[in-house]
């Protein structure tokens, strides 16, 4: 009896895994159907989703390098050059043929190193190893010829300026570690990063290109390139500036200056001297301050060379005319200031003066009483027009905007003050804008350094009839004249001058009052008759010798103007009267 219950027992135990075998054997098949449909839809049905995955996972392509700058003359002053590091991994030092020793033989006299240091190096405990960096195309190729397969070749590139500091604080620079730039190199970046074709194509695990029938060996082996820019810039006029600038600065021991030129009639920008200056090959050597374009940022008050905006201003409001006659006693009081003119002790009391004679010798009282026949928002609205106070909308980056009070806050101080340059502040983008629409007719152009084609130049140089073309040419007829009637530096012997010298006290940074130094300034175009150039200079803080707009800038505008004149071939507009023989 027991054992027939016992077998009843494992043989209810033997049908239960009977069934369960059975059914693990159902869901097997069935796995294994499913598996088989899954990898049916991978291969056959769906291929095209998952061959372009694996594509996309092997897609590369070679980096794009920045496009080039030129000049307007099509010398290049910044581009991208290649260069390679050189690593090693040790994973692949697995034969004879890829051993430290065998790599630090072939290499060495490659690199250009001892075969001992760079066996040390090799011998690394790093899975990775930093070989050499930036090395050249010409060492990358023959090292790529060795076939060394622990040896990578990882390409980077780096922006390169083939002129040095030569229009420095116009290029700016460009860090490709840290996508910073400056200058053109910011305002322009997104045109010389942009490629129009970017090729593709595959690679394997370790780099290789996998060629096929699609592949493009001349475009794996080409970088895209980014669109060049060509600036408005004359690299030799540019020398110019910056040497005789330099030249001004460390002779007269002053702290910076900058020369600007410009063409009138486009509002071109053909030189931006910028000094002191800096490398941008090593702009990681050079300070903030140094790097930054203080012409553009920085405010200052004009001086004298504002009274041509004032006289400007007044003759195209109908106070003045070209004939008209001011008051000048010499000197003035206004509240608890006494104001005089700078040879006060020479000419005491003018009385009714010329305008010429107001530029010629610079009157302070004239250039006020002129002030005196505009209301203060008549005066302050013309200088708006001028473009005081805001940006002048040049392609560089940091612009300010200067600094013009709104007229509801001008007293008597104030708007006598503005009249020769005390009462407002400004940048030397702004000044040299200001005196361009004289220049022209009485348009003033959006300044720019960029050469734009037509459609670009529509969108983005804008024009402004800021006085009248008789006013501008009754201002330019003046400044000439005084000129050529004065001892000036900036008399030409071929060229009629129209030019003003300014002398300004520097204010103190952060607190009332002035410093003992100067800014000294000249501005002016000609030929007269048809201007051609327009140059502005000024030195920040000259300490040797006399510190006159006329005897630190001057000489400056005097000795760019004539270089320039010959360069560009002017034609001369004064006639030269013979010297009587008695």
């Amino acid at each position: 009896m027991r054992s027939r219950r016992k077998e009843r027992v494992v043989d209810k135990r033997q049908r239960s895994f009977d069934r369960i075998l059975s059914w693990l054997y159902i869901l097997f098949i069935l796995f294994a159907a499913a598996l088989i449909i899954h990898l049916f839809f991978i291969q056959v049905i769906d291929i095209k989703k998952y061959r372009v995955k694996a594509r996309n996972q092997r897609a590369s392509r070679n980096f794009a390098v920045r496009g080039d700058i030129y000049d307007r003359t099509g010398l290049k002053l910044a581009t991208d050059k290649v260069f390679y590091n050189v690593f090693a991994r040790r994973a692949d030092y697995d034969d004879e043929e890829s051993s430290p020793e065998v790599i630090a033989k072939k290499l060495a006299p490659i690199l250009k190193v001892s075969k001992e240091d760079l066996l040390k190096k090799l011998n690394s405990p790093n899975q990775i190893i930093a070989v050499k960096k930036d090395i050249d195309r010409n060492t990358a190729k023959q090292i790529a010829k060795l076939h060394l397969r622990a040896i990578s070749l990882d390409k980077k590139n780096t922006r390169e300026y083939p002129q040095g500091t030569l229009a420095a604080h116009v290029l700016g620079y460009y860090n490709f570690d840290a996508d910073i730039a400056n200058g053109v190199e910011y305002t322009e970046k997104d045109k010389l990063e942009h490629v129009e074709n970017i090729v593709t194509f595959q690679r394997t695990q370790k780099g290789k290109i996998i060629y096929d029938f699609m592949t493009d060996p001349v475009a794996t082996a080409t970088n895209p390139k980014g669109q060049d820019v060509t600036l408005t810039i004359d690299a030799a006029i540019q020398h110019i500036c910056e040497k005789e600038l330099e030249k001004m600065v460390n002779e007269k021991e002053a702290l910076r200056g900058t020369v600007i030129v410009m063409n009138p009639k486009t509002g071109e920008i053909l030189a931006y001297a910028v000094y002191p200056n800096y490398d941008p090959n090593n702009f990681r050597k050079a300070s903030p301050n140094l790097i930054k374009n203080w012409t553009l940022t920085d405010v200052f008050p004009p001086g004298s060379t504002f009274k041509v905006i004032t006289v400007a201003s007044a003759m195209e409001l109908g106070k003045i005319n070209e004939n008209s006659k001011i008051l000048d006693t010499g000197k003035t009081t206004i509240g608890n200031w006494l104001i005089k003119n700078y040879d006060y002790d020479v000419h005491p009391y003018p009385g009714n003066i010329s305008l010429q004679y107001l530029f010629e010798h610079s009157s302070n009282i004239g250039a006020i009483n002129v002030a005196r026949t505009m209301k203060p928002k008549e005066f302050y609205d013309m200088l708006q027009k001028f473009g005081y106070g805001e940006k002048t909308g040049i392609d560089l980056p940091g612009e300010s905007s200067g600094l013009l009070p709104y007229y509801s806050y001008w007293d008597e101080g104030i708007h006598a003050t503005m009249s020769y340059g005390y009462g407002t502040s400004v940048t030397a983008i702004q000044m040299i804008s200001a005196v361009q629409a004289l220049a022209n007719n009485g348009v003033r152009i959006t300044p720019h350094v960029i050469k734009y084609s037509p459609e670009e130049a529509a969108a983005k140089i804008k024009k402004v009839q800021v006085v009248s073309p008789e006013t501008a040419h009754s201002i330019t007829k003046l400044l000439t004249a005084s000129v050529n009637n004065g001892r000036s530096i900036l008399k030409m012997d071929n060229y009629n001058v129209a030019a003003k010298t300014g002398t300004s006290r520097k204010p103190r940074e952060n607190s009332v009052g002035y410093t003992p130094f100067m800014y000294t300034s000249t501005i002016g175009y000609l030929p007269s008759s048809d201007p051609q150039i327009l140059v502005y200079v000024m030195v920040d803080s000259a300490k040797v010798g006399a510190i006159w707009g006329n005897t630190v800038a001057g000489p400056v505008f005097h000795e760019v103007t004539t270089q320039i004149a010959r360069m560009l071939n002017l034609k001369p507009d004064k006639v030269v009267q013979p010297k009587k023989i008695n």
